[in-house]
């Protein structure tokens, strides 16, 4: 099984046929980066647990229905009496989401490092990811977790970088820099290197990573496709599926997900496995993980595809 490590919320996105200035109705989604991940990799066929923190208020019990329903294990749920975290989403005119969260002392940050699980030989590898890197106690927590694990089990990192919850971009910096020498694996987006690294090549930065434990970056570009950076391999890209585009919310997610997936299918999730990995096959999980991200593309909202949807 996997295991993703991070927060859990709910997206609202606003709707405006009210009519009234008066009036904002919204919809409110279960979300957040790596509840999403954990949900996708369910839906595509992996057996995987949330290590998170949730609330016991209304919105806490309903994203534990979520992950009851979609079969997401609850073995590493822990419960706080702390608020849910909002998310406010506005979707701009090319389907991208624009977040302002309300999250300060909310349940999904409050995991200390006495939380931390004993994980068994089942747990083939972790995923980390989002504002759950950088705002405080969950940060550290999941950094004692990643040095505890690395070399162990396959740890894969997306960045996923939200300034709202924390605005300190430098300290984005050092923490997403501590994390890489722990990674396996990173997914990043071209949006996350322009907040991270503005005057720097994508090529310089997965490079640099790539020098360290991490055997494959991936790049994501939105309307432009994804790239893929590899240690043994080089660079090379593919091209992004036409699609008429609902919004992007989730669609890194997915790709994450489906990176993830493509290599349990293929019984690659360890650290030998990716290190072992032909280019034909890294190209095939590079265009697996794009088909199933444009089929999120096609859908409101954070709604995942499930595995016989994606070829």
């Amino acid at each position: 099984m996997y295991l993703v490590c991070g927060e859990a919320l709910f997206d609202f996105f606003s709707d405006e046929t009210s009519g009234q200035t008066s009036k904002v109705n919204f919809k409110a989604i279960a979300g957040g980066s790596p509840f999403n991940v954990a949900v996708g990799l369910r839906r595509l066929g992996v057996d995987v647990g949330l290590f998170a923190g949730l609330s016991n208020d209304y919105l806490g019990r309903r994203l534990q229905q979520v992950l009851r329903e979609e079969g997401v294990r609850a073995d590493y749920l822990l419960d706080f009496d702390a608020p849910t975290t909002l998310a406010m989403v506005a979707v701009g005119a090319d389907g991208s989401p624009h977040y302002s969260f309300r999250g300060e002392g909310c349940a999904d940050r409050q995991l200390l490092p006495n939380h931390l699980p004993t994980l068994g030989d089942e747990v083939r590898g972790l995923h980390i990811g989002s504002f759950s890197l950088v705002v405080q106690p969950i940060a550290d927590t999941l950094l004692a977790l990643v040095r505890r694990e690395s070399g162990r089990r396959l740890i894969t990192l997306d960045p996923n970088v939200r300034l709202n919850p924390e605005p300190d971009i430098e300290l984005w910096r050092q923490r997403i820099a501590t994390l890489a020498e722990q990674a396996d694996m990173i997914k990043v987006s071209d949006e996350d290197l322009s907040l991270l690294y503005p005057d720097r090549d994508p090529q310089s930065i997965a490079q640099a990573w790539l020098a360290q434990r991490c055997q494959l970056v991936f790049l994501t570009r939105g309307t432009q496709g994804a790239g893929v950076f590899s240690r043994r391999h080089g660079h090379w890209s593919v091209p992004a599926r036409e699609v008429v585009t609902a919004d992007t919310v989730g669609a890194g997610d997915t790709f994450q997900a489906a990176l993830i997936a493509w290599l349990t299918e293929q019984q690659l999730d360890s650290v030998k496995g990716l290190e072992r990995l032909e280019k034909a096959q890294i190209d095939a999980m590079l265009n697996f993980a794009v088909s199933a991200a444009a089929i999120t593309c096609s859908r409101t909202g954070p709604d995942l595809p499930y595995r016989h949807q994606v070829v």
